[in-house]
């Protein structure tokens, strides 16, 4: 049970770091900018902090470990590529509503379009996102896309993934700290400047602890196969015994059905997670 424990710990942690950054945005639009509005003005750019965090941030990185939860492996392989493909759908959707929200500012307010480093490297993550969605649905939703095609390029979507998260909140910094600069109250370090920074600092955690749930090894969804043998050996009768089972698959003491079952569908697993 410790591995579960560890896991429940982290994925809490990440969760409420997660939920307090969308709080921040919010009170930080709504309190000290000039709220939200679709009006062209000042109110409509302020969508584009909102969205990014709840989209590009918060969902994208749900998305990442949504495999990860052993709450959810009970479902199919099929229903969870279809959540992780909607996460990042959805995802995805809200970046561009946030783009489009700052170019009908820069628009109305006659303000250069692209002139920052904050934005150019935002429009090439938003790309390479939408090439990541893409190319991910067409290798694991399309039935007809050959298992080897599937095992070589998950490497790559595994990493792209990864390296986009970390590069997203990387980008959202720079443009809490271009905000800040332009809204030129540094100095005497204004409750604004000291409460941006804190949701800064949330962020940052969010993305390490994300991070660090997605790239523990003993915390991957074991294959189908593998909880298929824990049912029929009676050992995952029910949704409240996922966690010890987790915890035996995970930590490597259990050296008999488990260890063998996971050894033998390693080379599947991985062509198809």
């Amino acid at each position: 049970m410790e591995a579960f424990r560890w896991f429940v710990a982290a994925l809490c942690a990440a969760a409420l770091a997660g939920l307090v950054s969308i709080i921040f945005v919010l009170v930080w639009v709504l309190h000290y900018r000039e709220g939200l509005a679709w009006d062209g003005g000042s109110a409509e750019f302020n969508w584009h902090p909102v969205l990014m965090v709840i989209g590009f941030i918060f969902l994208q990185g749900i998305a990442i470990i949504i495999y990860r939860l052993p709450w959810t492996w009970q479902c199919s392989k099929l229903t969870m590529k279809f959540i992780h493909a909607g996460l990042n759908l959805l995802a995805f959707i809200l970046a561009v509503v946030s783009l489009v929200a700052v170019f009908d500012y820069h628009n109305a307010a006659s303000i250069p379009n692209m002139y920052s480093l904050h934005s150019w490297l935002g429009l090439v993550a938003v790309i390479l996102y939408c090439l990541q969605l893409v190319l991910g649905v067409g290798m694991y939703l399309i039935p007809i896309t050959p298992v080897s095609w599937r095992a070589a390029f998950m490497p790559l979507h595994v990493y792209g993934g990864l390296l986009l998260f970390a590069s997203v909140i990387a980008v959202a910094l720079m443009g809490i700290t271009e905000k800040l600069i332009f809204a030129q109250k540094y100095s005497s370090s204004p409750p604004e400047a000291i409460f941006v920074n804190v949701l800064g600092l949330l962020l940052v955690v969010f993305g390490a602890l994300i991070l660090w749930i997605a790239t523990r090894t003993s915390w991957k969804r074991p294959s189908d196969q593998i909880l298929h043998t824990l049912h029929t050996n009676g050992d995952c009768e029910d949704n409240s015994k996922v966690g010890p089972a987790m915890s035996q698959l995970s930590d490597g003491t259990d050296a008999g059905t488990f260890g063998d079952v996971r050894k033998r569908n390693n080379k599947l697993d991985d062509q198809d997670n």
